[in-house]
């Protein structure tokens, strides 16, 4: 298997284009054609991870943080990116990283949180719009069913739980070839008229490409007819932070004593103890203060995430408990996640989870 095939399946797991504006998410170093020797999975990727990748014999590194946010204006190791990008570089190993892209998927970051935390019934806290677009095509009666199914077959067509949606309309559609054309049906110069079914699906962006591809190579007319609408409707499968249920509610302080264990920090700071019991709970994995009114709006009990200040604190205004975690304890098991991701579908190279602590913070 090549890098770039690698590269192609996280894609397809979360998609790049689900990244923010600021991100960096994708191949970062290395070459797409060489093969995958071993894959060590980390939350960062540090000079100390490039080099437990080399005892390990691993040439690709997934990590979820990217090791380069901007542009790189010089490489002379004078600081510990440079220095990284530079000993991975000098020993043929591949960066991959998969950062808020992985956030904003339903199966990322915050779902496996949740799971840390023992959640049930789990949605995306605040869902993406202008992500979904809806491609209307107008097919011949008797070529309708191909059609169709291999613009499902390329993704079209999933809403939530359900798959193969469409709607189909029968109509009449009308040309007139011209000299040079190669018409399917009817002769040239003359108009033609021909009963048509204008088929309508919803499609991702990240699948519009494919969906188009399939959908023209399964048509018979030389010239395709269709439109591409952007839509402005969430998409409840993807977007920022999660909110969920426990199995029951539980007493305030000893949820958040809980926490602890399961997060494996060492302090959380919070704000006062405004509902007694908790059993409606938001997480955002990492730096999550932008969705306190997500949270709060979906009535949660608590919001749980990383990074905040200290006047951010008072935003909670009595309507929420935030419970800071830290941004690393928050993420830490997204380097399982990626494990547990390539583990189920690759078997011809060797995964290793990453030993190495990166978090930059101790606690006296």
């Amino acid at each position: 298997m090549k890098i770039g095939d690698l590269v192609g399946f996280i894609n397809e797991s979360a998609p790049f284009q689900y990244q923010e504006s600021y991100d960096n998410s994708g191949l970062i170093t290395g070459n797409v054609n060489d093969e995958v020797k071993g894959v060590l999975c980390s939350l960062d990727c540090v000079e100390d991870v490039v080099q437990e990748a080399i005892e390990k014999n691993c040439n690709v590194i997934l990590a979820h943080h990217p090791i380069v946010f901007g542009g790189l204006k010089s490489l002379t190791g004078a600081n510990y990116v440079e220095r990284t990008v530079i000993k991975a570089i000098k020993n043929d190993i591949a960066i991959i990283a998969a950062h808020t892209n992985m956030d904003n998927v339903h199966t990322g970051v915050n779902k496996k949180i949740a799971e840390k935390i023992g959640l049930e019934k789990l949605e995306i806290l605040s869902p993406k719009n202008s992500i979904l677009s809806k491609v209307v095509v107008f097919v011949p009666h008797d070529n309708v069913n191909d059609v169709r199914e291999a613009m499902f077959r390329a993704g079209a067509g999933s809403i939530g739980e359900y798959d193969s949606c469409s709607y189909n309309l029968k109509g009449e559609g009308t040309f007139r070839a011209g000299e040079d054309a190669d018409p399917h049906v009817g002769e040239i110069g003359t108009l033609h008229s021909e009963p048509e079914t204008r088929v309508e699906v919803i499609v991702e962006k990240p699948k519009l490409g494919s969906v188009l591809t399939e959908m023209k190579n399964a048509h018979p007319y030389e010239e395709v007819a269709y439109d591409v609408y952007p839509l402005t409707k969430e998409h409840q499968e993807v977007g920022s932070g999660m909110v969920g249920f426990l199995p029951q509610p539980v007493e305030a302080m000893s949820f958040l004593k809980s926490l602890k264990t399961k997060l494996q920090t060492d302090l959380i700071r919070h704000t006062d103890i405004v509902s007694e019991k908790i059993e409606k709970v938001a997480i955002c994995g990492g730096a999550g203060s932008f969705l306190l009114n997500d949270a709060i709006k979906a009535k949660a009990d608590v919001f749980i995430t990383g990074d905040y200040k200290y006047h951010q604190f008072f935003d909670a205004d009595g309507k929420i408990i935030i419970a800071d975690v830290g941004h690393f304890e928050s993420e830490q098991f997204t380097a399982e996640l990626f494990v547990e991701l390539l583990q189920q579908n690759f078997s011809t190279f060797a995964i290793h989870l990453s030993k190495v602590n990166t978090n930059p913070i101790s606690y006296l």
